[in-house]
């Protein structure tokens, strides 16, 4: 990547394309080191719009709009990955955009993505690309029961996914076939869910968090366990699996990976986000600097420190069920860290805020979280993240 490096210096403007919770936390961190925030968003009220000096509301892919961010801002930086990439790169032609536009083209699309993280030398589960249904039936004896199909392009949240545990399943899972080609992976008998949160600014500085382990509820995520607990080794290999993807992909500002663990300590790469991540917010208080304030220093140049895990934390998140219980038990726990994002409308399965626990036992930790009784009503499943 062709990058035309500059210093970004307080009191100079920050652009953020997208107004969500992570918006607003990278602009909380930008402001705290003096610089001015901008956002563009179709919403008004978005979580960032009500902490930022500038709004412009408008579709994240309208030029008049991002000419504008352009106009108004030193550098500007992305909170999520659904942005056109077209936009995105005519944007990168005309502003400082130290992470470019081909970032997003790879993450968007998980064919792409597999074949870059298979470039960079990681493991991935054995694969096969869909085209037609037929494509499922000569690849599923290769791949085995049970498999995952996943559209190639859209899915989050276990969306756009379907798992087929037996063949008389292949023709409904076929349905997501009309969203356009989709991967067909092998099912990981994983132990556990691991991320890794990096760091790179322009001139290759690199910092990495402390690998995390996540646990999921209906496929999204309930509670990050900081440190993961896994072995020294496991650790150090998931970190060289993080350095390799960013190196192979010239990384600038923040990237997510997220991988699953198997029982006899072989490391799969699930997917990337590059962008802050929702396992990371533990780091607000449990580590000297956060995700957010790393990734403000990466796009704006800054020298990258390797932060420290001051102290082992478990977040959990708040989801739209969550948040009037929480309320109620405020006075009870004044050890909770209480992040709510601003959003309007507390919909259930919506994430709404976090609550971050520092903690001397994390076993305990994690007692007290489910006796509480805010989430005790769901399961901890296992399994296949879908």
């Amino acid at each position: 990547m062709t990058l035309n490096k500059k210093t970004v210096l307080p009191g100079q403007m920050i652009g953020i394309i997208g107004g969500g919770q992570l918006g607003r936390m990278m602009g909380l961190a930008a402001k705290q080191n003096g610089f001015k925030v901008a956002v563009l968003d179709p919403s008004p009220h978005s979580p960032c719009a009500q902490i930022a000096d500038l709004v412009i509301t408008a579709p994240f892919d309208q030029y008049d709009a991002l000419y504008r961010l352009a106009e108004e801002c030193e550098v500007i930086t992305y909170e999520f990955e659904n942005i056109d990439y077209e936009a995105l790169k005519w944007l990168s032609e005309r502003a400082y955009l130290p992470q470019g536009a081909e970032l997003i083209r790879i993450t968007q699309d998980r064919i792409m993505e597999k074949e870059a993280l298979t470039f960079a030398g990681v493991e991935v589960a054995p694969y096969a690309v869909i085209q037609q249904q037929k494509d499922i039936y000569d690849n599923i004896d290769r791949l085995g029961l049970p498999a995952v199909l996943k559209t190639s392009r859209g899915g989050y949240d276990g969306k756009g996914q379907y798992v087929i545990s037996n063949t008389n399943q292949i023709e409904e899972a076929a349905v997501l076939l009309e969203n356009g080609p989709c991967v067909l992976e092998k099912w990981i008998p994983f132990e556990k869910e691991l991320s890794v949160i990096v760091t790179r600014n322009p001139d290759g500085d690199h910092t990495y968090f402390p690998v995390v382990e996540n646990i999921h509820v209906d496929n999204i995520l309930h509670e990050t366990i900081a440190p993961a607990r896994v072995s020294t080794e496991v650790s150090v290999k998931a970190v060289e699996m993080a350095k390799k993807i960013s190196e192979t992909l010239d990384l600038v500002g923040t990237l997510a990976i997220e991988m699953f663990l198997t029982k006899s300590g072989d490391i799969y790469v699930n997917e990337l986000a590059p962008r802050p991540h929702n396992s990371g917010h533990y780091s607000i208080e449990a580590c000297d600097s956060s995700q957010f304030a790393q990734h403000i220093k990466a796009i704006c140049n800054w020298p990258l420190i390797q932060p420290t895990l001051l102290k082992s934390a478990v977040m959990v998140n708040l989801l739209g069920e969550h948040v009037e219980p929480v309320m109620k038990v405020i006075p009870e726990h004044p050890n909770w860290f209480i992040h709510l994002y601003g959003k309007d409308v507390p919909k259930p399965k919506r994430k709404m805020g976090h609550v971050t626990l520092l903690s001397n036992n994390i076993e305990e930790t994690l007692s007290s979280i489910q006796e509480a009784g805010i989430w005790q009503m769901q399961e901890k499943i296992g399994g296949q993240k879908i």
